[in-house]
């Protein structure tokens, strides 16, 4: 799934100008082309070498993602893409789980196609993994906190999780709110919004 989910996003950004590439996502200060460096860096680094990065950046995420990102990132976004064309089949990873690094692929391409305006979602089955993965504990991102006590429901999948007030809407709309992206609120019904919110804002 994650290399589909890699595939499909290759794809949409082969038709990007490069005003396009140079805009800002909801990954806080990052461009496209920022976040398509990332994605490359994700699917790069073993565990090992993932170490060796956030230790020498003493334990600075931040420092140890803007590293790998630089690194990562080509002269122009052609080559960029380029780069991240050559890891769609990695399975290189910084730890075994699986649904984690599905997630990179499909938060950050959510962060690309909003603000672009781009109709491209990932599979339905892509995002259930996650939006499981997300609910049950905070890893990458902080989705069990933030879904905690709230009754998660799908309007278009499978997915339902934990118990409370309810907030509902799209799978790949809770998935994005788990990962702490405000805007996709707007996508959910309930009255457990109200809090799901809250706790993104304090997150």
């Amino acid at each position: 799934m994650a290399h589909a989910e890699r595939a499909r996003l290759a794809e949409e950004l082969a038709g990007l100008d490069e005003e396009q590439w140079g805009r800002e996502t909801l990954c806080g200060e990052w461009t496209v082309e920022e976040v398509v460096a990332h994605l490359t860096a994700a699917a790069s680094l073993g565990r090992l070498r993932w170490l060796r990065s956030v230790a020498g950046a003493r334990f600075d995420f931040d420092v140890h993602n803007a590293r790998r990102l630089a690194e990562c990132r080509g002269g122009t976004p052609a080559e960029t893409l380029a780069r991240f064309r050559a890891v769609i089949t990695s399975t290189t990873a910084a730890s075994g789980h699986t649904a984690a690094w599905l997630g990179e692929v499909v938060v950050h391409g959510q962060d690309i196609r909003r603000p672009l305006g781009l109709s491209g979602e990932p599979a339905i089955e892509a995002t259930t993994e996650v939006a499981r993965f997300f609910a049950s504990r905070d890893f990458t991102v902080p989705g069990r906190s933030i879904s905690k006590g709230l009754r998660l429901e799908a309007t278009d999948g499978p997915f339902r999780a934990g118990d409370g007030p309810l907030v509902s809407g799209p799978t790949i709309a809770l998935t994005m709110a788990m990962a702490g992206r405000d805007a996709y609120c707007a996508d959910l019904s309930g009255p457990g919004v109200a809090t799901l919110r809250e706790r993104i804002a304090n997150a």
